[in-house]
């Protein structure tokens, strides 16, 4: 897809295509984290460059801690914390220290396709969890999927690709079944929550702490998005203090994360956002152009679950082939992606995180696009 947008960008001009591909966000960080960088860079020389503990600063594990202590009033110490290249690092080294051949992770769909991708690295082997018709989880589904083999649960919220958040409601209730599952099989399930998008809401929705519901729950985030950071690849794996055994966890994480090659996050970055944990970029861009797209939507017939996160749409087909639909919408220079490659086949999924005047740019082109698509069904 993204080599597809280059070739018609050179072709037709960057303002006729309308790229809706990837979850690329284009938001400034925020001013006071930008003013913390600034501030370290000027600052003295003297040690912030030197190698680091494996799993990161020190005073930086204590800040994270500290302000998972005061979202949820658990007793999280410096010592639950690892500070990783991003969730993505953060993924891979919770599964290294986790997995043995053969092992299951359950992962509800549609989800992030890179999971795939994450747990065959281990050995391990992926379960797909299919959530309900309106992206909520499913806690008979979750039962019907665990097995002895189960090691552990993802979930995402916002999720990547449908922007749902779920509520405390719906967690407490597939909690309970992960409780019952960890009972009947005889060892507790890691929950995984992989939360890169929990600060991008929208109309006063806030997440739940997920880690207040499950004890064995291993926090881990990015902040990619919520300090518009992307490209910095920062992010944070945190084990819930609940955890009995927690920092043998820590430890083989902290392990894998030098075997891996990830060694430490940036020393910059770490330092940065230590002090930058309750910012967050201004998501009123993001919010109109949800609000643009999904008017536009309701106008010519497409179906969607309304995002309350996240800076997704993961819209319904007109017709089953989501494949097709996407090759129809390239004739109309709009480039999404299938919802079969998140595991959720007759859907499209695009994302809104672009500038304002592409969206309001394309809003004729998506009318078209129906257009032609009802004209070829009634052929």
């Amino acid at each position: 897809m993204f080599e597809e947008g280059n070739r018609l960008k050179a072709e037709f001009g960057t303002e006729a295509v309308f790229d809706f591909s990837l979850g690329n966000p284009h938001l400034p960080p925020p001013q006071g984290f930008t003013d913390r960088l600034r501030e370290i860079a000027n600052g003295s020389q003297d040690s912030i460059h030197q190698y680091m503990p494996n799993a990161g600063w020190p005073e930086v594990r204590e800040k994270i801690a500290h302000d998972l202590h005061r979202r949820d009033g658990l007793p999280w110490s410096g010592s639950d914390v690892i500070m990783t290249v991003g969730a993505g690092g953060a993924l891979n080294i919770f599964l290294k220290a986790v997995l043995n051949p053969g092992d299951e992770v359950v992962v509800l769909s549609p989800y992030f396709v890179e999971y795939l991708f994450y747990i065959k690295n281990h050995g391990g082997n992926l379960v797909d969890c299919p959530t309900r018709e309106d992206f909520s989880p499913d806690p008979e589904a979750l039962l019907a999927c665990i097995t002895e083999k189960t090691k552990a649960v993802i979930i995402n919220s916002p999720n990547n690709p449908t922007g749902r958040v779920y509520t405390a409601e719906e967690l407490s209730i597939f909690t309970d079944a992960l409780e019952e599952a960890s009972r009947k099989v005889g060892h507790p399930i890691f929950l995984v929550t992989d939360e890169p998008y929990k600060k991008v809401t929208y109309d006063g929705v806030i997440c739940p702490e997920v880690q207040s519901h499950y004890s064995h729950t291993v926090v881990i985030t990015s902040h990619s998005k919520d300090l518009g950071l992307a490209g910095d690849r920062i992010g944070y794996m945190a084990v819930s203090p609940n955890i009995e055994d927690r920092l043998e966890l820590v430890a083989g994480a902290t392990f894998a994360n030098r075997t891996l090659g990830f060694v430490n996050a940036p020393s910059l970055l770490q330092l940065a956002v230590a002090d930058c944990q309750e910012l967050t970029v201004d998501c009123s861009e993001y919010q109109e152009n949800r609000r643009l797209l999904m008017a536009q939507f309701d106008e010519i017939g497409l179906e969607y679950v309304r995002p309350d996160g996240a800076f997704f749409l993961f819209p319904k087909t007109p017709e089953a082939d989501d494949v097709a639909f996407v090759k129809e919408a390239q004739k109309e220079k709009i480039l999404v992606v299938p919802g079969s490659g998140f595991g959720r086949s007759g859907h499209f999924r695009l994302s809104y995180a672009v500038p304002e005047k592409q969206v309001r740019n394309s809003l004729p082109a998506w009318e078209r696009l129906m257009d032609r698509v009802n004209s070829n069904s009634s052929n």
